[in-house]
């Protein structure tokens, strides 16, 4: 910074030196005047400079109060960004809020509303998931909250509590349809300091709950694996440099079957129980299960139905890839799964206890994720299931869905989104006497509103949407009391609505 002691110390000793020589002359009024009109200009220049020189050094000390504070703040959030890089969200303390809903209306032509869902076909019943989007006329909600804590020794507990509802019926007040229920509530305790070896930095658990490593197509809302119920187990067992292991064991209750009267313990409900031995290697994933349920072979079956299963077997291999089917940017997940008796129910593991002992199915379930160009972004997936002698002897159902959702962002907060599903269905239940082979297809077209675009899972979303479904005549008369089989529901369908959906 340039100060002004210089020039003025320079004007000073100039002055004087002219004083110093007037004082050996003769001074004459005229001199004297100009020389006192000097000394008061350099006595006010003095002035000036001072005040100067003082804004200077304020102005000094402002810029390096100034810089300090900038240097502060970097160091204030270098170490925020150090402590979000080496840690998640879920590492914070205290109370934590997250929640999944969606609702909306689904209309058709006539202004009345229409069956609808994923699972509105009839293959439906055995898992045979289609395309969703313009497809769902319920109201679903899912609040998830939980407590986390850290504790002095560093070990962590984390609690959690889930609740949910599910209605279709478009009223503001639906407790007579309501299925408001608790559908977790569990405890885990991780970074135990005692645990070491393998089980360093595992995590237990015990209560009801959704295992932690399901997971899904969204685009069908259907579980590629699902485990849940009440039960205990540890995760990330480190058996060796890239492999973890989790162990649990899963109650789930069969319950309201009819039992033969002869039977003096026969109560018509009975546990069922799910041993796993999960393995995550690399990105690989490979799944163990075992079920058991003592007395679910005590059902009284018709005459047309084999003896239910007590006890099952179930596995899965998948992959989680990092790229598009390798071709591009972009995520993948395959899996391939198959079950026996109670495990033949190879998606909802444990949930269905009318099984046979020779029950057989087998899934493939595939689907990714990619942009084709900077706006225009799509997903396909693959969902195909056979089963035999599931419920009777002999008796088949196969079905196979192709299904893609297709997004062009048009506007920071608008995009067009695309949907088509191809359903393929062979279905026979031998003994009971129903079949049916054909096909199912629906076309979607959502112009959708959202904060803003980009990828696959940013939501909150408001769509409009227009739907055209159309199916083989054959599949209405397959079952008399599903969707396809009520009056009036027949093939080459238009329906419109409206659906929020968002997530947390």
């Amino acid at each position: 910074m340039i100060r002004l002691k210089t020039p003025l110390a320079l004007a000073i000793a100039a002055a004087g030196l002219s004083l110093a020589g007037v004082a050996n002359a003769q001074m004459t009024p005229e001199l004297e005047a100009r020389l006192a009109e000097l000394e008061q200009r350099i006595i006010s220049a003095e002035q000036r400079a001072a005040a100067a020189e003082q804004r200077a050094d304020v102005a000094e000390a402002r810029l390096e109060q100034r810089q300090q504070n900038d240097a502060d703040l970097e160091e204030r959030l270098a170490s925020v960004e150090e402590k979000a890089s080496s840690s998640s969200l879920n590492d914070d303390e205290g109370i934590e809020f997250s929640a999944y809903a969606r609702s909306g209306l689904l209309l058709g032509d006539d202004g009345k509303s229409l069956p609808g869902g994923p699972y509105v076909t009839p293959a439906g019943a055995t898992g045979g998931a289609v395309g969703r989007l313009g497809n769902e006329p319920d109201t679903y909600v899912e609040t998830q909250l939980g407590y986390r804590q850290t504790f002095d020794n560093g070990a962590k507990a984390n609690y959690q509590v889930m609740i949910a509802d599910g209605v279709t019926t478009s009223n503001d007040w639906t407790s007579d349809e309501s299925d408001l229920n608790v559908r977790q509530v569990y405890v885990e305790l991780s970074d135990l300091p005692s645990f070491t070896g393998a089980f360093e930095g595992t995590t237990l658990w015990a209560g009801k709950r959704f295992d932690r490593d399901n997971f899904d197509i969204h685009w069908l809302d259907s579980d590629i694996m699902f485990l849940a119920g009440t039960g205990a187990g540890i995760y990330d067992v480190k058996l060796a440099d890239n492999w973890k292991a989790n162990f649990s064991v899963y109650g789930r209750t069969y319950s309201d079957f009819p039992v033969d009267s002869s039977l003096p313990e026969a109560t018509g409900d009975t546990d069922s129980l799910i041993y796993t031995i999960n393995n995550r290697i690399g990105n690989w994933q490979w799944m163990l299960n075992g079920l058991s349920a003592a007395d679910n072979d005590e059902r009284v079956l018709d005459e047309h139905t084999d003896e239910a299963a007590d006890s099952g077997f179930h596995t899965m291999l998948a992959y989680h890839g990092d790229s598009f089917f390798g071709l591009r940017e972009g995520s993948f997940k395959a899996a391939l799964l198959y079950g026996e008796g109670l495990g033949a129910e190879v998606k909802s593991l444990g949930t269905d206890g009318n099984l046979t002992d020779d029950a057989k199915t087998t899934r493939l379930a595939l689907y990714g994720t990619t942009y084709l160009a900077p706006k225009w972004r799509i997903a396909p997936a693959v969902l195909a299931q056979t089963s035999e002698d599931r419920y009777t002897k002999g008796d088949e159902y196969n079905w196979a869905t192709f299904n893609a959702r297709l997004a062009h962002e048009i506007t920071d907060n608008f995009e067009m989104q695309y949907e088509g599903t191809y359903q393929w269905m062979d279905l026979d239940q031998a003994a009971l006497g129903d079949a049916a082979e054909g096909a199912y297809t629906r076309f979607t077209i959502a112009p959708t509103f959202k904060p803003q675009v980009g990828g696959f899972w940013n939501r909150p979303e408001i769509r409009l949407f227009a739907s055209y479904s159309d199916w083989d005549d054959e599949l209405n008369d397959y079952m008399t009391n599903d969707d396809f089989g009520k009056e009036g529901f027949a093939g080459g369908q238009w329906a419109f609505g409206v659906q929020a959906e968002t997530w947390f």
